[in-house]
């Protein structure tokens, strides 16, 4: 919440916006900093535990705000 917000908009420029973002690439993009492909040390604890359920719920959750 820190850093992409409630909302999804990210509280700085240097976080993205989540909001309405489709969940495809969403879903994408989480997995890849799960599994290394993408790496940030800030996303990667974050995202570590994750299965790929989570992933999709979140992906959903995302793309369903305005």
């Amino acid at each position: 919440l820190a850093c992409h917000g409630a909302d999804g908009r990210g509280t700085s420029p240097l976080f993205p916006n989540l909001n309405g973002q489709k969940p495809e690439y969403l879903a994408r993009q989480l997995k890849a900093f799960r599994d290394g492909i993408r790496q940030d040390p800030t996303m990667a604890p974050m995202v570590q535990a994750l299965t790929d359920q989570d992933i999709a719920d979140l992906a959903a959750f995302y793309a369903t705000l305005k």
